[in-house]
């Protein structure tokens, strides 16, 4: 049973989020931009341990190797001005339609004809936490293309419904990461279309599998690389990059090349492999104050993993199956 301050805190966050929900939408975007912002500096100031991650994450990738304090920290800030907004346009993206999207998003379709043909025919839809990840997602529903997204409970399960909300504006279906692989295996058999983000953090074990993500190993989701190797379902990566103007660019890259026999690793990789050059070009709107790297080898030689990171027998046996298999 939860306690009762427990219970009173999550009153309140069910009443602030509430709240946000309706008087977001009111705001005009001119406004909303400078208040997002604004709300992303109170986060960085005070959010201490977010910072502090994030800071030893962009510190410990070679990409980023030699990069001065205060520069890690200006970029870092940029993160969280970054996320902030993607929050806001989350429910304010209750303003946006199918007539008027164009105004705040541009889409770029690397190979128009392959998606025609995956969206008819069911796919693997994934984007990392990226730029507004929330959009491209509302906005493929826009296009007639309506996902079963993969979306991770709120431990204030009042949260999920809202956020659940907000998610389905433009006619997805939202469902929780438990379980979600079956439902998924069943939504591809059935010729419809999944999404979920790919750069999650996944205890090592059955649900995980391990990829380099900017030279170091890390644990993320296997769902893509297993469904598509139980379905055969093209994987098709996708893109938002912010604008200066607080518009986006959303980029929907060609499907995955995938050789016949390539196991569940060497897709999990090639899919982070498509992600990461744009994230090092513009590292700004990535997520770079959560924990992506919470297990190290316990031989690491020459690898700088962030404070964060612990070595972990289970991470070690894990990693030397998962090269077995």
């Amino acid at each position: 049973m939860k306690s009762s301050a427990k219970q009173f805190r999550y009153y309140i966050e069910w009443i602030a989020l509430n709240c946000m929900e309706f008087i977001i939408p009111l705001i005009p975007r001119a406004l909303l931009l400078p208040i997002a912002k604004s709300l992303g500096t109170i986060a960085y100031i005070f959010d201490r341990r977010g910072r502090k991650t994030g800071i030893a994450n962009i510190q410990s990738t070679n990409e980023f190797k030699g990069i001065s304090d205060s520069n890690a920290a200006e970029l870092i800030l940029k993160s969280y001005q970054s996320f902030t907004l993607s929050m806001c346009d989350l429910f304010w993206a209750s303003n946006i339609n199918e007539t008027n999207y164009s105004k705040f998003i541009q889409v770029e379709f690397e190979n128009r004809e392959a998606y025609e043909k995956a969206r008819q025919n069911g796919a693997i839809w994934v984007t990392p936490h990226y730029g507004n990840f929330e959009l491209i997602s509302l906005v493929m529903g826009f296009y007639k293309t309506k996902f079963t997204v993969v979306a991770q409970d709120f431990k204030n399960p009042r949260l999920t419904e809202i956020f659940k909300r907000a998610r389905e504006h433009s006619g997805h279906k939202v469902i929780s990461s438990k379980l979600a692989m079956i439902r998924l295996f069943k939504t591809l058999k059935s010729a419809e279309n999944v999404a979920f983000l790919t750069d999650l953090t996944v205890p090592p074990g059955a649900e995980s599998i391990p990829i380099r993500c900017f030279s170091l190993i890390t644990s993320v989701t296997r769902l893509h690389a297993f469904l598509h190797s139980k379905t055969n379902a093209p994987i098709i990566p996708g893109i938002s990059i912010p604008c200066s103007d607080g518009t986006y660019i959303m980029k929907v890259l060609s499907p995955l090349d995938i050789p016949d026999g390539c196991d569940e690793t060497a897709i999990a990789q090639k899919c982070w492999d498509i992600f990461e050059p744009y994230i090092r070009e513009f590292p700004e709107p990535w997520l770079w104050m959560y924990r992506h790297w919470k297990y190290k080898p316990r031989e690491t030689v020459n690898e700088n993993y962030p404070y964060y990171s612990h070595v972990s027998k289970k991470f070690d046996a894990w990693i030397k199956e998962s090269k077995k298999d």
